[in-house]
Order: C-alpha cells, then structure tokens, then sequence
C-alpha cells in the first residue's frame, strides 16, 4: 500500500463509503474507500507542491476511486494553463464515473478562452464518454455566459452518444442554457433537435431549476415529447 492509500484508509468512514458507492453504480464498490469530499480537500492542500503530490500525480492509472477524485482536485490547483492541460490529458482517459469527472474544474482554464474552445471541440468527439462529458461540462461552465455564441449550442446537440452520463450532462447544459440563454436555447426544444430523452430531460431540469422563470416553465412542459 502506498503512502496516500495509507491516508486515504485513514480517512475512512464506512457509513459514508455504502451511501457513496450506490450513488456511482459503474464503480466496483471494492475500489470505493468512503473519504468525504472535505477530508479529500484537506488531504489534496497537505500535499500541494510536495515531491509525494508529483509521485501520486504520475502514478496513474490509480486503484482507487478516492485516488480519482484526489487528482481530480490537485489538478484544480493548477496554475499554470500549459502544465494543467498536459494533466487532463493525461487523466481524462483514466475517468471511470461522473463523479471524478464533475470534480475536474481547473479556474485556470479560463485564462485562456480561445486554446480552452480548441481543445473542448476535440474533448467532444473522443470516443471516451467522460471526456466527452468532461467538454460538454466546460461549455457550460466558460461558455455560457459572455462568451456565449448559439453555435455552442449545436456543438452540444451535435454530441452522438448512447452513454447514460453523456446524454444527462447534454441535459444539464440545455437545462442551464434556458436559464441563461433562454431565446437562443428554446430553439433547440421547439425544434426537437436533441434526442427525445435527452429533449424531455433537459425540459425537466430547466422546470426544476429556480433561474427559469415560471411563464418559461410552463410553455417549456407544452413542449415535451
């Protein structure tokens, strides 16, 4: 057993390991340790900088989801905008489960929107589904705001994929898009442009979303197929 394994298992709560693994049902239980999110923060800010953070970070793949979810958040710390590509692409193929990949979200990213848009459009058509769902929540998460053009809209739409957690952040993003751009977006609901789950699921989350106004929630439910 490694060192951080060491740490991590110190960390362990059992009760929480049982509820955390029935919330990722394509992660073995077995690999699943049961740190909680604040404990893997404290753990990824002890590490920051030290030769032992540069020797868990090269040692992929890791065997535990705990060790995932611990890149994932020392990769947030990065900042540099160089250095913290070459990890995600280096981890990306690595991400298993939607909670690993969700964790991801370097601020440093935003420092550069133009190299960020260039590499989103290759995440998008990977054939491996988290990072396709990595991309699709960085559109949402940089490019839906000032920097929002509507053919953002149709590079998410555009994404062909039968993996169940590709299809819901597809939903999440419409969802958020009827929120924040709300005549750009609904074209894309009026016109069914999205696969008919996919369409009904992101008319659910957006009517379940507090920024979506009421009169918008009502005339989004005529449009579900």
């Amino acid at each position: 057993m490694t060192e951080i394994q060491e740490r991590l298992f110190a960390l362990r709560d059992d009760k929480y390991r049982d509820f955390n693994a029935s919330l990722i049902p394509t992660v073995d239980k077995d690999i699943v340790i049961g740190v909680r999110v604040p404990a893997l923060r404290k753990l990824a800010k002890e590490l920051k900088g030290s030769s032992l953070e540069r020797e868990f970070m090269a040692a992929l793949p890791h065997c535990y989801h705990e060790e995932n979810l611990l890149q994932a958040l020392l990769i947030n710390e990065i900042k540099d905008f160089e250095l913290c590509m070459e990890a995600l692409e280096l981890f990306l193929p690595f991400v298993d489960n939607w909670a690993v990949c969700d964790m991801l979200g370097p601020k440093v990213l935003a420092k550069d929107k133009d190299r960020l848009m260039e590499t989103i459009l290759l995440w998008l058509k990977s054939e491996h589904p988290y990072t396709q769902r990595f991309g699709i929540c960085m559109l949402m998460s940089h490019f839906l705001d000032g920097d929002f053009k509507e053919e953002y809209l149709g590079l998410v739409a555009g994404v062909e994929s039968e993996e169940y957690y590709v299809r819901m952040m597809q939903a999440w993003y419409f969802a958020t898009a009827l929120a924040k751009q709300y005549e750009a977006a609904v074209k894309y609901i009026e016109g069914r442009r999205l696969e008919s789950w996919t369409h009904n699921k992101s008319i659910q989350k957006a009517r379940e979303s507090f920024r979506v106004s009421p009169e918008h929630k009502e005339y989004l439910k005529t449009l579900k197929i």
